[in-house]
């Protein structure tokens, strides 16, 4: 049981920590935002104390330091500065070393943890400094409660209050951050304005908080203050519903002699009257009308935590470990196989029951593919996130000005290409910081904003995901390109290819442009890794550039890995798929058509030329063709390819299958599917089957070149 906790705590901690960075990068953009502030405490605090709870000693004892320093910020006693959010980033990289290298219960690098807590010490102000005395520390504990309690608060200071130098607007605005607040504030005991004087203090407040936090933070609020007022604090809902009033609509009269306003004889009597209970006890001056506006926002405020908590009940979550979910997708994948293989053999029975029944099946298992596909979808804006701190820490190292935009962050994408996304997008940031965005002074020079802008961007688009990512820095150097690339033989000298495609050679093992290797760079090792890491996400890439106006870069991605839409094929005795979201449409192919094509592989779709591509031929698949066959036109990174095949089968649900070691070097191929009769069916990469005929067509050109100059010499 222990360990169970204490795996759960860690997976917390590290939740805890991403959402830290997030609101620290935040922080360092509006220094003053307090809600912010509140954020990064209130995760400082949670980490500290349920760590400390379940033995991580050393994260508790480490995180302490910066809870204390934040505590003094929340106060208003030390501002925040880029020092400070250096140091809490660093800090909260060696907790996270912590947790995934020795579980938490002892240092990683005790000199550099001690070198960190020693400067957050320094950071905060001497007991001698200041006028304000600094709240003591709690002892460590988990500081908040299991459930979320709603309390009912009376805060009524003495008139003097001012002469201690206490504000109380600054204690509500504290109570706030504790949770859910409605402030009521009293006015009846200020006076005439030629009585009314400015050193006393004549409001006094109703406050109703809802919290996690516990009794024991709210008496904290008013620690230097309680011998300076009329405090009392009521449990009037403990989260459970059993407060003794377990009705989700709680009377308006239950509140009133709860908080002592009427006596229980007075409200029998005025519930007599038909009249709204309020009106009756204001008319027979038993109560007044602030004190029933302080019993209807109580009232209201409580009726909606117990709604929020009865939905939240309803649509609670649960984590569920990957490796289930996983195993989850892999069973609904068989279970489309099945399915598949049910309806063709209901089909060739002509039985109008079973096929019926068919076709109920193939709507349920169409609606749980979907659902369990739903499961593994997580927004991109997680991975944003951390872009966010690699920008900042690049910049700094580099000496440049760069802020990074992100939009679309709530776009989803499954899971596992999220995570095989982080490191192509990694090597994208890195190359458009160190290549792309100028010094501040080369930028002014040029006209443009000193802060350089890194944009990425996602949207849907069909069965795809499209990811931009753009820069305004200097742009792409065709003519360095154009002649490195001759030097590493990849064009000969002189030869002009159009810059979409001069400008794809970025992408070629060991290239690089740059004339001195750092720490971040000039290798030629970072844009291969990128366009190896999409095609293994069967994704395409795309590179569009202006000299002078920045670079912009655009992935293509499908949704899932698993189970794809697909168009099922047929070449002789073969069954081929085609990925549904690269197709546009069907045309057909007669003998007569190909005549007049005069040898070439090309044929006109309402004006548009289309090469295309024969499967028969490019497989060597035996038999001849038919007298009409079907082509089927996709989109490609440079236009419209078609694909000669026998006949077009239809849309088919392809659950994928990885192909054995012995078939990995078949690029072209990406996978296989089994139909619904037991048949394997291969599934097709487009873009890397025309891009290894484009390689082997300028391979042969070269070739043939080359002869023609021997010859001539």
């Amino acid at each position: 049981m222990i360990e169970a906790q204490r795996a759960a705590y860690k997976e917390e901690a590290f939740e805890l920590l991403a959402e830290l960075e997030t609101s620290l990068l935040a922080l360092e953009e509006t220094p003053g935002d307090q809600e912010i502030i509140g954020r990064v405490f209130r995760a400082l605090h949670t980490i500290k104390g349920s760590g400390a709870m379940f033995g991580f000693d050393a994260v508790a004892g480490f995180t302490h330091e910066m809870e204390t320093v934040f505590d003094l910020v929340r106060e208003g006693r030390l501002s925040v500065t880029k020092t400070l959010v250096d140091l809490t980033l660093a800090a909260k990289d060696r907790i996270r070393s912590m947790l995934a290298e020795s579980g938490g219960t002892m240092p990683v690098d005790e000199e550099e943890c001690r070198r960190i807590v020693r400067a957050f010490q320094e950071l905060a102000p001497k007991p001698d400094e200041g006028s304000i005395a600094v709240r003591p520390q709690a002892a460590p504990s988990m500081g908040c409660c299991d459930k979320i309690v709603t309390y009912r608060i009376h805060f009524r200071p003495h008139r003097n209050i001012f002469l201690t130098g206490t504000q109380p607007i600054l204690l509500l605005n504290e109570l706030r951050e504790l949770g859910d607040c409605n402030v009521i504030a009293h006015t009846d005991a200020i006076p005439p304005l030629e009585e009314l004087s400015p050193d006393e203090c004549f409001l006094y407040w109703d406050i109703v908080l809802t919290t996690r936090e516990g009794i024991d933070a709210i008496r904290d609020v008013f620690i230097f203050v309680e011998d300076d007022c009329e405090l009392k604090i009521e449990t009037v809902d403990d989260g459970d519903g059993a407060d003794g009033c377990s009705n989700p609509n709680k009377l308006l009269g239950d509140i009133l002699i709860e908080r002592g306003y009427v006596s229980r004889d007075d409200l029998e009597n005025a519930l007599k009257s038909r009249k709204r209970i309020g009106e009756v006890l204001m008319d027979g001056g038993l109560v007044d009308a602030a004190r029933i506006e302080v019993a209807l926002v109580e009232q209201h405020h409580i009726r909606e935590i117990r709604e929020k908590r009865q939905r939240g009940e309803q649509a609670s979550s649960l984590r569920i470990p990957a490796d289930r979910l996983d195993t989850l997708v892999d069973l609904v994948g068989e279970l489309v196989t099945v399915q598949a293989r049910l309806s063709q053999t209901v089909a060739s029975l002509d039985h109008p029951e079973l096929l019926l029944i068919s076709e109920e099946v193939e709507r349920l298992t169409t609606d749980l593919r979907d659902n369990t596909m739903s499961l593994r979808m997580l927004p991109i804006g997680t991975t944003f996130s951390k872009l966010k701190r690699l920008v900042r820490d690049l910049s700094d190292e580099l000496g440049k000005e760069v802020v990074l935009v992100t939009d679309g962050a709530e776009t989803e994408l499954d899971k596992t290409v999220i995570e095989r996304l982080n490191d192509p997008l990694v090597h994208l940031i890195r190359n458009c910081i160190d290549h792309g965005i100028e010094k501040p002074d080369v930028r002014k020079k040029t006209g443009k904003p000193r802060q350089g802008t890194v944009r990425i961007s996602a949207a849907h688009s069909g069965a795809s995901v499209l990811l931009h990512i753009s820069d305004d820095g200097a742009g792409l150097n065709a003519d360095a390109i154009r002649a490195r690339a001759a030097e590493k033989g990849l064009i000969s000298q002189g030869t002009e290819i159009p810059e979409k495609e001069l400008f794809s050679l970025i992408f070629t093992p060991g290239f690089s442009t740059a004339k001195e290797v750092t720490s971040i760079s000039g290798r030629g090792v970072g844009m291969d890794v990128v366009k190896r890491g999409i095609e293994v996400l069967r994704g395409s890439i795309e590179i569009g550039s202006q000299r002078g106006l920045g670079t912009t870069i655009t992935l293509k991605l499908p949704l899932t890995l698993a189970i794809i839409d697909g168009l099922l094929v047929k070449v002789g005795e073969g069954f081929f798929v085609a990925p549904l979201s690269v197709v546009r449409e069907c045309v057909e192919l007669t003998r007569e058509d190909a005549a007049r094509a005069n040898g070439r592989q090309i044929t006109v779709v309402r004006g548009e030329i289309v090469p295309y591509i024969r499967l028969r031929e490019r497989f060597e698949i035996e038999g001849d063709a038919p007298e009409v066959e079907q082509i089927v036109i996709t989109e490609v990174p440079n236009g419209s390819v078609g694909i000669v095949v026998d006949k077009v089968m239809g849309e088919h649900q392809t659950v994928i299958k990885n192909l054995g070691k012995l078939y990995r070097g078949v690029e072209a191929i990406s996978g296989a599917t089994i139909l619904g009769d037991g048949t394997v069916a291969l599934i097709m990469d487009i873009h890397k089957l025309v891009e290894e005929i484009e390689a082997e067509e300028k391979q042969e050109h070269s070739t043939n070149r080359g002869e023609r100059l021997c010859l001539r010499t």
